[in-house]
């Protein structure tokens, strides 16, 4: 009958809106704008000075202009409402019941593939260490790396993408993107004029990563984002290895950042996860809206372990710099080792823009290193507290061999033009004492 064709209708077009509309009367934008969700314009270079919506009235008891490493600790996260718990909780519901069809989405949540409480308070808190309008936090650092592609690019899309990258990344464009229409040209990013140059008519994005994995080449992301909005593109930089505390992209006007949680977020190898940070509302709404497509979503338990290890980057960052200098200038100094480079170095290529574009002077916990000998026997002779594995950015220290581990699906050809040679040794700095990490590498050294 009419009333029940009337309800019906009325279900369908609100169920449409939640997921589909953007006006600002909408379900999904009460979701967006809800006291779940980051509602600053992300304006200004300083974390203290957004003006992040609170989620409670008694964060204004809070001092003014926090510290960085303050904000890394608190970052919006409040007590329990309810029980006063300083943690958030972990909601591991699959679904929230709604109070009745005319408020369904009130609450902000409704099925935890769009949104979950404690997955969003990570996003919320990721988003304001980032200087971001918001951001999705996905099961891995590569699915938010496909995420971004899937959400800016279609078929007969170009993007300009650096030519030294996580190998993950070299491959999934190679392999999936390109098959699929899709256009990419691999240059060289420490040249700003090289990118401008690659820019074609179909292109929509610009895909930097700084430093670079592994070889540590960084991009002056203040110059490629002023030909990326000259050119009205958007520009998505991979900052995993800065982290947010070294530098954050979005300060230099990129318009998305990427990072793979599983590093220096987590740092304690412990779980995995990646983000990608939208500057604006609606870059956000895009992102927001593939994930929920493709269903690419965390795990509450995830969420809240990586809320509690995050508080530590600050002096983790920090000791592994410091750390990684003293190794580094062991390594320039040590007769079986043909190159080192660490952005600290006075011989890095780049310092100069190291330090302008790094916090603190600090220069994080990735070096890599060139061995005269057998790379091989290197890895199978070093002792702990050295791991021989894949990860990086936790506080173990870990030494790869990348030509056979994390960049083994690179071409070789690609992979030795951009210098990652048969005996590159990439090392990740964890908080041990540098002392002991510098003898365990003398000692294999000298077996060379």
């Amino acid at each position: 009958d009419n009333n029940t064709h009337n309800i019906a209708t009325m279900l369908a077009q609100k169920l449409a809106r939640s997921l589909n509309t953007r006006s600002a009367s909408s379900s999904w934008m009460r979701y967006l704008n809800s006291s779940c969700s980051n509602g600053s314009n992300a304006t200004g270079s300083s974390i203290a000075s957004k003006g992040v919506r609170s989620f409670s009235a008694k964060s204004s008891n809070w001092i003014p202009n926090c510290s960085m490493d303050t904000e890394i600790v608190h970052g919006g996260v409040v007590p329990d409402e309810k029980t006063g718990a300083i943690l958030t909780p972990v909601y591991m519901s699959t679904t929230f019941v709604q109070e009745s069809v005319d408020k369904y989405l009130e609450k902000g949540y409704s099925y935890s593939r769009t949104n979950n409480p404690t997955v969003k308070m990570l996003e919320e808190k990721v988003a304001k260490i980032e200087n971001g309008y918001d951001a999705i936090c996905v099961s891995t650092g590569m699915a938010a790396t496909a995420s971004c592609i899937n959400a800016f690019m279609k078929t007969g899309d170009h993007c300009v993408i650096t030519n030294c990258s996580y190998g993950g990344t070299n491959r999934i464009c190679r392999e999936q993107f390109v098959p699929l229409g899709m256009e990419f040209s691999f240059v060289d990013f420490t040249d700003p004029a090289t990118v401008e140059a690659a820019i074609q008519p179909n292109t929509k994005l610009i895909f930097s990563e700084s430093p670079t994995n592994p070889t540590l080449t960084l991009a002056d992301l203040d110059a490629i984002s002023e030909i990326s909005k000259r050119h009205g593109l958007i520009h998505v930089c991979d900052s995993t290895f800065a982290t947010p505390y070294i530098c954050r992209p979005l300060d230099h006007g990129a318009d998305l950042t990427i990072q793979s949680l599983t590093k220096y977020y987590d740092g304690l190898n412990i779980g995995t996860g990646g983000a990608l940070i939208a500057k604006t509302p609606e870059l956000y709404e895009r992102i927001k809206l593939i994930q929920n497509m493709h269903g690419n979503i965390m795990s509450p338990m995830t969420a809240f372990l990586m809320l509690q290890t995050m508080k530590t980057m600050g002096l983790r960052v920090r000791q592994q710099s410091a750390s990684a200098m003293k190794i580094a200038t062991f390594l320039e100094g040590h007769p079986n080792v043909s190159k080192v480079v660490y952005p600290g170095l006075a011989s890095h290529p780049q310092k100069e823009l190291a330090d302008r574009q790094h916090r603190d002077g600090l220069h994080g916990g990735m070096l890599w290193f060139d061995v005269k000998g057998d790379p091989i026997k290197l890895m199978d002779s070093i002792k702990r507290p050295w791991t021989l594995c894949e990860n990086l950015g936790a506080t173990e220290s870990i030494i790869t061999a990348c030509a056979v581990m994390t960049h083994a699906n690179m071409l070789r050809e690609d992979r030795l033009n951009v210098g990652i040679t048969d005996g590159f040794i990439r090392i990740s700095v964890g908080i041990e004492d540098p002392e002991d990490l510098i003898r365990g590498l003398d000692d294999a050294l000298g077996q060379l």
